[in-house]
């Protein structure tokens, strides 16, 4: 029989037993902020039930985790503190147990409603890194900017043929243009994908779901001879991306193994992170975005952890050829997470749904993303946030960012009788993502944030 909980939850609530995310939340505006997960319609106060003693196994009993307002010194505990609580809270909510259930009183202290608490970001982020791993995501931007033939950026490949005189005059003709024309990549295509893109993103700007977006300023390409023109940016795009928060870290110089990676992954957030296209078209080149995207990233409220997610792990694409050693996984795993993104035109009451995608599409995984990001030694953080990059699949309805959608403004979106090349002030985007199990749902909530003007 299915596991159940004494709390009713909806069959298509995001949060059945099955599930449990941790999130922070305060109950009440002027409460200190404390650990949750989340279970039907309420939010389980960790704090409460660290309190009442009822974490008594041989990791957590004397910790004082639940009792911090985030959850880093519980991320740093590692997979076995995890696997400790989650089988204690399933335990606990579980339909035939009468601890919880039947003591009114810390019901009453330990479940809040969820529409009455304030979610905050669940943990302290010391760093921030987002990825470029979906290959339909790096074959449609390259198509858009460099043409069909040039498509895929040479960062993600390595060179198989061409040994010959020809081969070196590309390789030379590749730096060439990246550096002094700006035409980045333009080579004879002889190559493979090798390597998962990243860039070093700004935590500082990270921000829970629901806040406001302001419209960013700043400089775009100019025209002919003129002065680079400044205001604020025209195409403004959402980037449906997850990310992975990082557990135990590793030491400075001592790389993580692909197939130790998972170890170090506590779970995953839904995640938007916004972009202004004409400001990064003319900055990045030749260090990567900037201003572009350090204006905002928002996360969703839940962490849902690996343990929550491996009922519905899947095969990942096949990698051809095959990575280079520090990336070859003994398994190679995605998951089947079903995202949709919405997008509520300014003014208008009612939503529009612009893209399904699934986290399934991914060409990298979560794993050697972290294995690639700290094999020159780099050293991670407990609480440190690695963004997937966009996440678009191979048909049309599939595509993670305006971007795509609208090919770069040439074919506007229709939604229910409006328009829209890229975001206007006052729309609002919303991500939810959902795994379908059998009689339940493991879903992520909702990620949000309105695009308000621009202010001088």
């Amino acid at each position: 029989m299915a596991l159940q909980s004494f709390i009713e939850v909806e069959p298509d609530s995001h949060f059945p037993i099955q599930n449990l995310p941790y999130g922070v939340f305060k109950p009440e505006p002027a409460s200190v902020a404390r650990p949750g997960v989340a279970i039907g319609e309420y939010v389980l106060d960790l704090s409460e039930i660290s309190k009442a003693g009822l974490f008594n196994g041989p990791i957590l009993k004397d910790s004082d985790c639940f009792l911090q307002p985030n959850l880093n010194k519980f991320l740093s505990l590692g997979r076995p503190a995890w696997k400790e609580a989650r089988d204690m809270l399933q335990k606990l909510l579980s339909s035939n147990e009468a601890t919880l259930r039947d003591n009114a009183n810390l019901r009453q202290k330990s479940l809040v409603p969820m529409g009455k608490v304030e979610m905050l970001l669940p943990m302290e982020i010391g760093d921030y890194t987002d990825f470029f791993s979906s290959m339909h995501h790096a074959k449609n931007c390259g198509t858009i900017f460099r043409g069909p033939a040039n498509a895929v950026p040479a960062n993600w490949y390595v060179i198989l043929k061409s040994t010959s005189k020809q081969g070196i005059v590309s390789v030379l003709t590749l730096v060439y243009y990246s550096i002094f024309h700006l035409q980045v990549y333009r080579v004879v295509p002889y190559f493979r994908f090798h390597l998962p893109i990243a860039y070093h993103g700004r935590a500082s700007s990270v921000v829970i779901s629901g806040t406001d977006i302001v419209r960013p300023r700043g400089q775009f390409a100019p025209s002919g001879n003129s002065p680079p023109p400044f205001g604020p940016s025209q195409k403004l795009d959402f980037e449906l991306e997850m990310a992975a928060v990082v557990g135990p870290g590793n030491e400075l110089g001592k790389p993580i193994d692909v197939n130790e990676a998972a170890d170090h992954i506590f779970g995953v957030m839904l995640m938007n992170d916004w972009s202004a296209r004409d400001i990064q078209a003319w900055e990045y080149v030749p260090l990567g975005p900037f201003l572009g995207k350090s204006f905002g990233t928002t996360l969703s409220p839940w962490i849902v952890t690996l343990d929550a997610l491996e009922p519905f792990a899947c095969d990942s694409p096949k990698q051809d050829p095959q990575p280079l050693p520090y990336l070859a996984e003994k398994i190679s795993k995605n998951y089947d997470i079903s995202l949709e993104v919405q997008i509520k035109p300014a003014g208008k009451e009612d939503s529009c749904v612009v893209t399904r995608s699934n986290f399934k599409y991914l060409y990298w995984t979560l794993t050697q993303q972290l294995a690639h990001h700290t094999i020159n030694g780099c050293n991670l953080r407990s609480g440190d946030l690695l963004g997937t990059g966009t996440i678009s699949g191979p048909e049309p309805e599939s595509l993670g960012c305006l971007l795509e959608l609208t090919w770069n403004g040439q074919k506007p979106l229709s939604l229910d009788g409006f328009t829209r090349k890229f975001l206007e002030d006052g729309d609002e985007v919303t991500f939810t993502g959902f795994c379908k199990g059998n009689g339940y749902t493991v879903g992520f909530g909702t990620c949000s944030g309105k695009i308000v003007p621009s202010t001088p």
